[in-house]
């Protein structure tokens, strides 16, 4: 049954007035309208930090401006809209897409939201949900990871990538993992990977990778840092490899030459985006429950780098571009 809130109420969120670096961001009071149909009201335990606002926030990714910042979040169904009969209140839900999740209150689309199980807390679902699905699609339907399959995992000891090495590794899979510091590659090595590589230490990464993996190229290269990784990514390939380029944290690749693909050994090039992998409520709900399944059963470890309130919003960005993190990052309204 819908809820009684007729009414609109104010809630802080983390306004983008304007593009630019982290300094832009502001902590603002908001008026929260009442949910309409097919939403429900959300009481916000955590929101997730990630790359895709910081692109937003520059301008990478344009959006009008001002807007609540965060796409990802967690937290309890506090009203219903008309015709919503999916949820109730004081359900438990979690989101990876959608604008605005950076507030004390947010409405949000019921086909947008996936229950949290019994046995994972609201803040471990929100550190889940966007990079736990990126994952997700990345080593089952971008390239299927099977047994045997070699893997290079770019920034391993980030949020994507430690979920990358335990992904790889639970397919059999063997992962080459790289990371800037020797802290990092310990975080990797202790999660499953095989080979681990401090990138900052050597001159010709490629080739530090296929000897590795033997001398070998490596089957797929999942490379969310971008502009400065992504030539030796290539260069790692086997013919006929894949190169999957889903981040840029260290900036985004400029165009190049399509007949490296060619001189390389026929490889693939592919830039995803979780959305193309969500695209229908079914396969959200597919991803969405089956990461929350395998945290609630054990057999995924959510990494939580750290927890900063909204005001400290600009520090925690802050620490993610500058690669000073490990894990997940979280804003708790």
């Amino acid at each position: 049954m819908p809820s009684d809130a007729t009414t609109t109420q104010h809630a802080r969120a983390l306004v983008v007035p304007r593009n630019g670096d982290s300094s832009v961001l502001e902590v603002q009071d908001t008026e929260v309208r009442a949910p309409r149909e097919g939403e429900v009201q959300v009481a916000v335990a955590a929101v997730g930090v990630n790359f895709i606002d910081v692109y937003q926030r520059q301008g990478v990714y344009p959006l009008p401006t001002p807007f609540v910042s965060c796409s990802e979040g967690a937290g309890t169904v506090t009203a219903v809209g008309p015709g919503v009969s999916e949820l109730a209140v004081g359900d438990r839900v979690a989101w990876g897409q959608g604008l605005g999740a950076a507030a004390e209150v947010v409405n949000r689309d019921v086909a947008s939201l996936v229950p949290v199980p019994d046995g994972v807390e609201l803040d471990v679902a929100a550190a889940a949900m966007l990079q736990g699905m990126t994952a997700h699609y990345l080593v089952n339907s971008t390239y299927a990871v099977g047994e045997g399959t070699v893997a290079l995992v770019h920034a391993a000891a980030g949020g994507v990538g430690q979920l990358l090495v335990q992904m790889v590794k639970a397919k059999g899979g063997h992962v080459v993992a790289t990371a800037g510091s020797a802290e990092k590659l310990a975080i990797a090595k202790a999660l499953g990977a095989d080979h681990v590589i401090n990138y900052s230490d050597v001159d010709d990464l490629a080739a530090e990778v296929r000897k590795a993996n033997g001398g070998n190229g490596v089957d797929v290269a999942y490379d969310g840092v971008g502009k400065s990784t992504f030539d030796a990514s290539l260069a790692s390939l086997r013919p006929r490899g894949m190169m999957v380029l889903f981040g840029g944290a260290s900036g985004q690749v400029p165009p190049f030459d399509l007949q490296r693909l060619n001189t390389g050994g026929s490889l693939f090039v592919t830039r995803p985006t979780l959305g193309s992998y969500v695209a229908t409520r079914k396969e959200l709900l597919e991803r969405g429950t089956s990461v929350l399944g395998d945290i609630a059963a054990g057999r995924l470890a959510i990494d939580i780098g750290g927890r900063y309130p909204l005001a400290d919003a600009a520090r925690a960005y802050d620490d993610l571009e500058g690669r000073r993190t490990t894990g997940k990052l979280l804003l708790v309204p």
